[in-house]
């Protein structure tokens, strides 16, 4: 009689680093010959990946725990949220387990314990890329853990702890093998990915019989070998994040950089106790741009940060003028329990929080509808995300999945997604662009 595998539900919640961790999870699931069930009914267990980092994702994590419990009854919870194991045990005392974030080997004993494997080296078979959740033609590549960091409003070093950097060779033999199994690009990912390699003194490697140290620059450098998008996110703009703009001028890498900004007020920026000068930004902008016209630069920003000012505010808007960012993200501050910024003084009301949002977002909606249209007649290679009978939904170097826009194209019948196709833009608004095949 045929042993029947152990049926494990999962759901992950949260950003690409936490599904990155999600993936490894499964992997070792697969790897150990349990079956991954697509619903809670009929799941041995479930094990949920939860977020915690702001208020929405808290009450999103509870949510999904609830629909679990209810559901199935047997549940494992693991990721940020895990850190504060008392709120949910205070709510769901029957939880199997409870671990925090990045803790692959603390899930799989507690699966262990109440779905043992199955021994059947017939199921017991991975890809050498691992699984992923993601579509088969892009990946995450994670080159750390944690951050070294102390931003006021964050508490990424109490949930992950701090900066804690992979081996060099261990992630381009996994970049190498994500390229092998036909992955057409790469997101480069950390909490803060451009410390790669402080915590271990820039670590001496050996990589394809050429001496490298365990820095972005040298990381960079040996992924743009692979022939495939590289896309670099999460780049916290230190001095030398100048030596990836002559890499994308020259096409080894995508002319993108994700930059976590969070503000451009002097004095908001030091109450966050993020040590960034707005003037200087503004002239690196323009050097990367002289050097990398086709830069595409991305950034997130709070607005209604406790004691933010009208003048400061202003001061902001004025800072999106000046900069012309391509893609942007925003949202009004909210408390996350453990954050500094809990403690501090003049919080700003709700409704005046949801008012500068919608101002910061319409001007930058108009700058956005504004780069876009100079994209009218150019041509571009795109890369697809989706097919169907009628369109096709692709992306430029310019656009990460899930969070930038699309180039949206009448489909050929003949295109598949992960194909590299060539394009006309023929049309734009704030946030998409329209495209013929030529």
């Amino acid at each position: 009689m045929p042993l029947v595998p152990p049926k494990i539900g999962f759901v992950s919640l949260g950003c690409p680093k936490a599904l990155v961790d999600s993936e490894r999870i499964i992997t070792q699931l697969r790897a150990e010959g349990y079956e991954i069930w697509p619903q809670y009914e009929g799941a041995d267990l479930v094990v949920i990946n939860t977020c915690g980092f702001i208020e929405d994702a808290v009450a999103e994590s509870m949510e999904t725990i609830s629909e679990a419990m209810n559901e199935n009854g047997r549940v494992i919870v693991t990721g940020c949220l895990g850190v504060n194991e008392n709120l949910i045990r205070d709510q769901y005392p029957e939880i199997l387990a409870v671990t925090g974030p990045h803790a692959t080997t603390e899930v799989m004993q507690a699966i262990h314990q109440h779905a043992p494997p199955v021994n059947d080296p017939h199921i017991q078979l991975v890809p050498a890329a691992g699984i992923k959740l993601t579509p088969a033609h892009y990946a995450y590549l994670k080159i750390s853990e944690g951050c070294n960091h102390s931003c006021r409003f964050c508490i990424i070093p109490s949930l992950r702890g701090p900066l804690d950097s992979r081996p060099f060779a261990d992630i381009m033999q996994e970049a190498t093998a994500l390229a092998d199994s036909g992955v057409r690009e790469l997101l480069v990912i950390a909490q803060d990915t451009s410390a790669y390699g402080l915590d271990i003194k820039y670590q001496p490697a050996i990589w394809n019989g050429r001496a490298v140290k365990s820095h972005i620059s040298d990381l960079a450098h040996a992924l743009g070998d692979l022939g495939i998008w590289i896309r670099m996110h999460y780049i916290y703009p230190y001095p030398h994040v100048d030596e990836l703009i002559p890499m994308m001028a020259e096409g080894r890498i995508l002319p993108y950089l994700d930059i976590p900004m969070q503000h451009a007020s002097p004095s908001i920026l030091k109450a966050m106790k993020r040590p960034a000068n707005e003037s200087k930004m503004l002239d690196r902008i323009k050097q990367w741009r002289d050097i990398c016209p086709d830069l595409t630069l991305r950034s997130t920003f709070i607005v209604g940060f406790p004691g933010e000012t009208e003048a400061d505010f202003d001061y902001l808007l004025e800072f999106l003028h000046k900069a012309q960012l391509d893609r942007v993200g925003a949202f009004a501050y909210s408390e996350i329990e453990g954050a500094q910024a809990n403690q501090l003084s003049n919080p700003i009301p709700e409704e005046k929080k949801q008012a500068r949002l919608a101002r910061f977002m319409a001007v930058q909606e108009e700058i956005s509808a504004n780069k876009l249209q100079d994209k009218l007649g150019q041509i571009m290679d795109v890369l697809v995300d989706e097919v169907d009978d009628e369109t096709i939904l692709a992306r430029t170097s310019g656009d990460a999945p899930e969070i930038d826009g699309q180039v949206i194209i009448k489909s050929d019948g003949k295109i598949k997604s992960g194909d590299f196709c060539r394009v006309k833009i023929t049309h734009a608004d704030e946030h998409d662009l329209w495209a013929e095949l030529v």
